[in-house]
């Protein structure tokens, strides 16, 4: 019988991002705060009794055999060597190449979604497992809870954060993360700092830096003009860059959040969103 589940796939925001050294094999360390936020996609799951992973609907610019949400359906499959398959629709929300997760989330919804439809019963700790053959950040919206992140970003501890709005913007451009993680400008050698820094500093908001965001900047113009103005409008809210870029974001209360937002020049895209607690799709698996 035919089963369909409906799936939610938040993006994120890093409340800060160091880079603190390394590894051999060319990965990069990192500390990080991933913040889930009320921005999301939508993923429609629904399974068929033969085997094969098909999706219906999707951004036209990504060939369906290069979407995230194929191949985590696939690595689902053939990691519980099930005879379902699927197909996928998949409404995109979430900007691309804007240091928001979007991909990786939506990876993580069908891994969980499709877990839970194909009744393949695998643990919080193994659909990880699995996400992180994906992506770095995979895990973390498996997770569902706002972290404090190191390694490569699969290192996570739970953090409790305020309820908190942003006004995100979304400046335009498309910057793959591969291009600022191979420049020779970034910072590799932050100094390392602890949960406890973050939890106990007096403003969370202007704790630590972005370090991909110097790199950016200089390469992307929409990127620092994007800061400049959310400076010159909210001067105490240290805006700052999400992931390796291209969105920028700010502490805004909602009101003046909106505000801002029917000002912002027309070649932006700007949401009002708020800090999420866990994921809108979180579910009791262990």
């Amino acid at each position: 019988m035919t089963k369909t589940i409906t799936v939610s796939a938040p993006a994120k925001i890093n409340r800060f991002l160091h880079i603190v050294g390394q590894r051999s094999d060319g990965y990069h360390l990192l500390q990080t705060v991933f913040q889930l936020i009320s921005l999301e996609d939508v993923i429609v799951l629904t399974s068929t009794s033969n085997p094969e992973i098909t999706r219906i609907d999707g951004p036209a610019e990504i060939p369906p055999e290069a979407d995230l949400v194929v191949k985590a359906a696939k690595l689902l499959q053939t990691a519980t060597k099930t005879k379902l398959g699927c197909s996928i629709q998949l409404q995109k929300n979430i900007p691309m190449g804007a240091g928001l997760g979007g991909g990786s989330s939506d990876a993580a919804s069908v891994l969980w979604g499709l877990n839970e439809l194909w009744d393949t019963q695998l643990t919080r700790r193994d659909l990880m497992a699995l996400g992180l053959e994906l992506g770095a950040d995979v895990p973390f919206f498996l997770l569902g809870k706002n972290a404090f992140a190191e390694g490569v970003g699969e290192i996570l501890q739970p953090v409790s954060l305020p309820a908190t709005e942003f006004l995100l913007i979304y400046p335009g451009v498309n910057i793959p993360t591969i291009e600022v993680f191979k420049s020779p400008n970034l910072t590799r050698n932050h100094p390392a700092v602890t949960m406890s820094d973050f939890i106990e500093s007096t403003h969370m908001d202007q704790f630590g830096s972005n370090d991909c965001e110097s790199v950016v900047t200089q390469k992307y113009k929409e990127v620092a003009e994007a800061i400049s103005w959310l400076k010159e409008r909210v001067p105490q809210s240290n805006p700052r860059m999400s992931g390796s870029g291209s969105s920028v974001f700010a502490t805004v209360e909602t009101n003046l959040a909106k505000q801002l937002l029917n000002q912002l020049p027309q070649r932006w895209n700007g949401f009002v969103v708020r800090g999420l607690n866990s994921h809108p799709s979180y579910n009791p698996i262990s």
